[in-house]
């Protein structure tokens, strides 16, 4: 598209669109933040150099447009002479000097607590602030020429180079709000003597407050008696163990009720980013839009907490902005399963994520999980993601990758499954992949954290490269995707057998197919999703039940892949570390001893090297196939990596590059050298 058909377009958006009261109303960037160029002066091929334009931009919402209506709470907004609710944002800008240069094309980064993720598309440093060309990493994202972006959203984030974003407190006629709260507090060491609350106290009397401990997930909890805890300050804002600098215990498992005070208008982070990119899409440069006349296609990449954010912004309406355009063209989602971000209620928690031993009792895993409009045979209610949008047809393309960790630690098949565990088909806007044997954190094969085993290093990032362009293709041209990969109930699928009143389940050892493993322990547990009553108000954004009780809940089917004989799974997207394995690799993981022992190790996956020899691995009775076995010598194992590379770039889950990176690393390693 040329630059006089995108103006002739923009204008005849700015021609029927009427003069909008409310969204991005002023952009100030601060100088003493920007660069141009940036990447220490790296050009990128027919691209050229890039710069960091960084500053704030200033918004209002109005609390009357239905589109707002969602947003817990903006009722008790605060607002300014025009009726509006006011907000500010940090934004980052990375883009082509020379935009005619560029792809024309944004891309989005929905940052993790303040902390970009675009980085990994390039294997980079992960950093706000790029300015050297070690900062660019291989340069793929800026070679493809997309101007990179990103605004605060998350009130939780804090730190000086973190995106953060200022947003009012709610109050009920000039009242303080006041209301439940709930803490899951755990530290892995033995020195921690503070732990920090999101919301401060609105009383300081104890017997308001109670605090739990036990060891083990599946323990009793035990109260704390409250002459061996108190609050830090008059401020109410942490608490601490008493007498005054005791550590908490490592690895325990701390729950800490109180009520809470000053409930902050999350929810308007949602608005903020469905406003902030819509204005660099249709902006004008007098208005102070720096791309203005140069986005053609919108992208988003999002990895963990922001894709669990996404999962609200695209089921709220957020992908509709203000004038009902689509917000987001392409959505590449990692790592969010079908949960979301607890977001959009009072007092909310985005600094929490649930898995198989943490934070199972906060709202995250509720329905709707999947894209389509489904009823849920537990609750009646009817409901799914893409319900609104559509409604207005702004429904992104959207790939959901996870890795086997969302699986078992996330109850992941619920997102492509009915509430009965049934398969569904693929939405027309949706692919599902399943990146097989992954951990949700990448691990060290010589390090094993609080882990029994030494932690799974398989990295995604290649893939995502490939995914990429695969999403590129399928908005820009309507070049259908890869099918999608994931386990089903039909085909190489396991239930997890729920265990009552508990928050974990078990994935039966003989239906998964999981070797016996000399030194390795199976236990099968696996997060369950419970339909909790977290109160009578809960549909309004209200969790008056805080925490909920897991007892005589219904569960949610959910399963994971079976595996093969060396433990590695079935299905998914096999990587080369999969497909031509030196190790069985796991999404999951059990703590070891001081550390909650056999407790899920929630993010983590293990890597359990092959024996060289088969002499070797009968004299430890390992029943896998050791090296020799399997490739015969070096020159087997790389030709095994290579065919295994080679069949997924045929399937465009690799990109050309990273097919010749993996056969050159599989040269260069060590396996059954002489």
């Amino acid at each position: 598209m040329s630059l006089s058909e995108r103006n002739i377009i923009r204008d005849a958006k700015q021609s029927i669109s009427t003069v909008a009261k409310q969204g991005i109303k002023r952009i100030v960037m601060d100088p003493t933040r920007s660069q141009s160029p940036t990447f220490g002066g790296l050009s990128f091929g027919s691209v050229g150099q890039y710069e960091k334009l960084r500053g704030t931009a200033y918004g209002e919402i109005d609390p009357s447009d239905p589109r707002n209506a969602l947003i817990t709470d903006l009722e008790f907004a605060s607002v300014n002479a025009n009726g509006m609710v006011e907000y500010s944002t940090d934004i980052f800008i990375l883009k082509p000097i020379n935009l005619e240069n560029g792809n024309h094309r944004l891309m989005y980064d929905f940052n993790n607590r303040g902390q970009m993720r675009v980085g990994l598309l390039n294997d980079a440093i992960l950093t706000n602030d790029p300015i050297t060309a070690k900062d660019a990493g291989n340069g793929f994202v800026m070679e493809q020429g997309y101007s990179i972006v990103s605004n605060g959203w998350d009130f939780c984030a804090s730190e000086f180079d973190e995106m953060k974003i200022s947003l009012p407190v709610a109050t009920r006629n000039g009242e303080t709000i006041t209301g439940p709260a709930y803490d899951y507090i755990v530290f892995d060491n033995d020195s921690t003597i503070a732990s920090q609350l999101v919301y401060s106290a609105a009383t300081l009397e104890k017997p308001q407050a109670k605090l739990t401990v036990r060891v083990l997930l599946a323990d009793e909890p035990i109260a704390v008696p409250d002459y061996a805890w108190g609050y830090t300050s008059d401020e109410g804002l942490a608490i601490c163990l008493l007498p005054e600098g005791t550590p908490f215990q490592q690895s325990y498992i701390y729950e800490f009720t109180y009520t809470a005070k000053k409930p902050v208008v999350a929810g308007i982070g949602l608005a903020a980013t469905r406003d902030f990119v819509s204005f660099l899409r249709h902006g004008s440069a007098e208005e102070g839009n720096p791309v203005a006349g140069f986005v053609d296609y919108t992208f988003s990449y999002s990895c963990s907490q922001p894709s669990r954010l996404l999962n609200d912004f695209q089921r709220l309406g957020f992908n509709g902005d203000i004038n009902d355009w689509r917000v987001l063209d392409g959505i590449l989602s990692q790592t969010g399963g079908g949960s979301g971000a607890q977001i959009n209620f009072r007092f909310a928690r985005t600094d929490t994520t649930e898995r198989n031993r943490q934070n199972h009792l906060y709202p995250e895993g509720v329905f709707p999980f999947a894209h389509q409009v489904l009823t849920d045979h537990l609750s009646g209610k009817t409901s799914g993601r893409d319900e609104l949008c559509l409604a207005n047809d702004t429904c992104p393309k959207r790939f959901d990758v996870n890795t086997a960790n969302e699986y078992w630690v996330k109850a992941c098949s619920l997102l492509h499954t009915d509430t009965h565990g049934n398969d569904l088909p693929d939405p027309e806007f949706a692919r599902f992949y399943m990146l097989s044997g992954l951990s949700h954190r990448l691990g060290n094969i010589t390090k094993r954290g609080e882990g029994q085993q030494f932690t799974n290093a398989v990295n995604p990032n290649a893939s995502h490269r490939a995914l990429l362009v695969a999403l590129d293709a399928w908005v820009s041209d309507g070049s259908l995707p890869p099918e999608s990969r994931v386990p089903r109930q039909a085909e190489n699928a396991v239930f997890a057998v729920p265990q009552p009143g508990s928050q974990t389940g078990i994935v039966p050892q003989d239906e998964l197919g999981w070797p016996n493993i000399p030194g390795v322990t199976y236990n099968g547990v696996i997060t369950t999703r419970y339909l909790l009553d977290f109160g009578p108000d809960f549909e309004d954004g209200v969790v008056s039940k805080c925490p909920p009780s897991v007892v005589g809940r219904p569960v949610y089917p959910n399963f994971v892949s079976k595996v093969d004989a060396d433990g590695n799974e079935l299905a998914g997207v096999r990587l080369p570390e999969v497909a031509a394995p030196v190790a069985t690799t796991t999404g999951w993981a059990l703590r070891r001893a001081g550390f909650g022992e056999n407790d899920g190790d929630e993010a983590d996956g293990q890597h359990i090297p092959f024996k060289t020899t088969k002499e070797e691995r009968i004299a430890a009775g390992d029943p896998r196939l050791s090296l020799e076995e399997r490739y015969i010598n070096h020159s087997g194992y790389v030709e095994h990596v290579t065919k295994a590379a080679q069949q997924l770039e045929s399937e465009r889950f690799l990109l050309p590059a990273d097919v010749q990176k993996y056969i050159q690393e599989a040269q260069a390693s060590n396996v059954l050298l002489p």
